[in-house]
């Protein structure tokens, strides 16, 4: 392979780093690309980039992540995308596929609060400010803490750590993997397990997205392929897709492999936090996408279809 080889990413540092990251995966398995200058990061701006003063679920969800990078892909002007698999929606364009997930860092959410005496949700004060552009965080949250004031917050994680830092909000939710990627860990308050606040599905997994007619790409990236994070992945959007996932539905998953064991966690909330519906299954690690997608499907029976009406 002689041709250069276009990343394709947002251009948010966080995002930045993930291309990165990306890179460094493709050159430890084909070493010479670097020393020949065969890989380029071709940053691109995206709709959801552009509109920062509209909550997300109002102005048409995650895909507004992932639109203009996959145009870039068919358009031939990028060979390959990175995505933080939580931005993807479940239905890709024709001609595209994941071909690879890199090993998955740490799924779950950090509690980042103003005041160092807080150590965890139950230390906030009575009617703190808590900013976030999450439905799924926000609905858990109010779950637990209905007197809690949340108010949206969107831009990248430096902008909003310093909302926090100056006192704007009391407090925010970010997610651990994006912080261990710029080296922000030491922001963390109190990591959140997955009892207290379910992630939302795919969260900490990075995808290479590709053409499907492109074999030389393919195969480059089944080199990087990391098996374990792609069977959680699989079984998580499985899931999603069984639901249908909206966005005016805060929806969380997580799937974990544990040698032969999987493990499956789903929930659906809704947007005040006043009713949700939790399934946990175990079973074997090769019945994982039955298992993802049958808890999706108990979980809608169970919650009933006006759950996930706009207006619910």
């Amino acid at each position: 392979m002689t041709d250069k080889i276009k990343i394709a990413t947002r251009g948010s540092p966080l995002a930045m780093a993930q291309a990165n990251l990306a890179r460094d995966c493709l050159i430890a398995v084909a070493p010479h690309m670097a020393a020949a200058g065969l890989i380029e990061i071709v940053p691109i701006r995206t709709t959801g980039d552009k509109i920062r003063t509209s909550p997300l679920a109002m102005i048409g969800g995650k895909g507004l992540f992932t639109k203009e990078i996959e145009e870039a892909l068919l358009e031939n002007r990028a060979d390959i995308a990175v995505h933080s698999m939580k931005d993807l929606p479940t239905v890709l364009p024709d001609g595209l596929q994941i071909q690879a997930l890199l090993p998955r860092e740490d799924p779950r959410d950090a509690l980042i609060a103003h005041n160092t005496a807080v150590k965890k949700l139950e230390d906030l004060p009575v009617g703190a400010s808590v900013g976030t552009a999450s439905l799924r965080r926000r609905a858990l949250l109010l779950n637990r803490r209905p007197d809690i004031q949340v108010k949206d917050l969107r831009g990248n994680i430096n902008t909003r750590l310093k909302k926090i830092e100056v006192g704007t909000f009391d407090a925010t939710f970010l997610a651990v993997a994006g912080l261990k990627r710029l080296g922000l860990s030491d922001k963390v308050t109190r990591i959140l397990d997955a009892e207290e606040m379910l992630p939302a599905v795919c969260q900490g997994a990075l995808g290479l997205e590709c053409r499907q007619n492109d074999e030389k790409i393919c195969e480059l990236l089944s080199r990087v392929n990391h098996p374990e994070t792609y069977s959680c992945v699989e079984a998580e959007r499985a899931f999603l897709k069984m639901l249908d996932g909206s966005c005016q539905t805060p929806i969380g998953g997580l799937a974990v492999l544990n040698g032969s064991k999987f493990t499956f966690r789903g929930l659906v909330i809704r947007p005040d936090g006043r009713k949700k519906f939790f399934i946990k299954r175990d079973g074997c690690a090769k019945d994982s996408l039955k298992i993802s997608m049958a808890v999706g499907a108990e979980l809608k029976e169970r919650a009933g279809s006006k759950f996930f009406s706009e207006n619910n």
